[in-house]
């Protein structure tokens, strides 16, 4: 067992707005700068990966002095929020693109899974393409033919491997690329968070896969995801990226938890004082106040009990409001999607005359969550505009009640939720 990749100071940096350059002198002046080996004379000194923000730079470092070492048969997980740098990290492992500075040392092939469609050709048939993959690898016909029926079963496209792959559905698609590069036996796989397009039975199968690889194969992943209990699942180490840089390397439970908490720091913070919300911004959510069932407001709650939120909406265009819709996401502890509130859902239209302050509540009037941490990303839209989407707007916790009114509560977690039952 040894070292299969190394990264050493690799950083990338990109040029924002239009593709060209300016005028023809700065195009000279950084050529001749170049050739000499000279920092780039219009180069801005600072610029950060920072989407929260808006960028006062020319150029931005999406990556910056990232280091770190795999050993054969190890499962790194890369974790972080959207914009971190994860897939331009992925993307500089598997040489789609070039490092601006910094080498990346590797031994063996190597496959990804990137985007969904990466490395198919649209035009040719699954069978035609599994054949196009396994030569881009290296692989010869009498190899890859050995492993063909193997490939198709597990990807489950049987009935379509002889259609051109441009009549895929995304998940197809994403099954038959997973297979390809699964069981063309490379010596490092690399998979991004392309794996959330598939059905949870994929998924499933496909983490069982790559658990296979590392473990009986000896073989290398490099797995992003958002889906932290599968990092937990499949990964032995994990890595922490924040702005394009490397904020934590360690155990993956470790690394997780780092993770997870960062994002509660972020959740803390008062919501006029966020500056990672996304929107239109003329109207924006400004409080969100949690009641329980005594009507006081907590942080803890009990899983059979009420729980309240009172939303504080800004009016800053003070004009009247025709159509409201909230939309909440509850996320677990994990950061996996647990279910979905929406005023679409109910026959109630929301107007308002044009006031500069707007309230509604949501109550969940018989929490069914198992004891824990949970959060909710918010997603306000008025008059048909997206206004204002906050992501973990609002954290709370719930520790175990009496749901069933019987005065017995679950020992332990027997699922994901409470249901009321009878028997007779």
């Amino acid at each position: 067992m040894g070292i299969i990749l190394k990264a050493e100071n690799i950083s990338k940096q990109y040029r924002l707005g239009t593709v060209g350059t300016g005028t023809i002198k700065h195009d000279f002046n950084r050529f001749w700068h170049r050739i000499r080996g000279k920092e780039n004379p219009y180069l801005k000194i600072g610029g950060i990966n920072d989407r929260s923000s808006k960028a006062t730079e020319e150029y931005v470092w999406a990556l910056r002095d990232i280091n770190f070492e795999v050993q054969e048969g190890e499962v790194l997980g890369i974790i972080g929020k959207n914009g971190a740098g994860k897939s331009t990290l992925l993307k500089i492992l598997s040489r789609v693109t070039s490092p601006t500075t910094g080498v990346i040392k590797t031994r063996g092939r190597i496959a990804s899974l990137l985007e969904v469609g990466t490395g198919f050709h649209s035009e040719l048939t699954g069978r035609e393409n599994i054949y196009l993959n396994g030569a881009i690898l290296g692989m010869t016909k009498t190899e890859i033919a050995s492993k063909i029926d193997e490939i198709i079963e597990f990807s489950g496209c049987e009935l379509y491997i002889d259609t051109p792959v441009k009549r895929y559905s995304s998940g197809m698609t994403v099954r038959l690329a997973f297979a390809v590069a699964a069981h063309l036996e490379p010596d490092i796989l690399v998979v991004d968070e392309v794996l959330a397009v598939g059905d949870a039975e994929f998924q499933k199968k496909a983490i069982g896969k790559m658990k296979d690889i590392s473990r009986e194969g000896g073989r290398t992943v490099l797995f992003v995801s958002h889906n932290m209990a599968a990092v937990k699942s499949l990964c032995t180490r994990a890595i922490v990226l924040e702005h394009g840089k490397t904020i934590f390397e360690g155990d993956t439970n470790e690394a997780v938890d780092f993770y997870l908490n960062t994002n509660l720091n972020t959740v803390n913070k008062k919501l006029l004082d966020r500056n990672d919300r996304k929107g239109a911004g003329n109207f924006i959510i400004e409080e969100i106040k949690k009641i329980n069932s005594s009507g006081k407001t907590s942080e803890i709650f009990l899983s059979g009990d009420s729980l309240t939120f009172h939303i504080k909406i800004g009016n800053r265009l003070k004009i009247p409001i025709k159509d409201l819709r909230m939309d909440f996401g509850l996320n677990d502890s994990n950061d996996l999607r647990v279910s979905w509130f929406s005023t679409s859902l109910f026959e109630k239209q929301y107007n308002f005359e044009d006031s500069e302050r707007i309230k509604i509540i949501m109550e969940i009037p018989n929490i069914p969550l198992y004891a824990g941490f949970y959060t909710l990303t918010s997603n306000l839209i008025v008059n048909g505009n997206n206004e204002d989407w906050l992501p973990h707007a609002v954290s709370f916790e719930i520790e175990n009640g009496d749901f069933y009114r019987t005065g017995k509560m679950m020992i332990s977690q027997q699922g994901n939720f409470l249901i009321n039952h009878k028997f007779k």
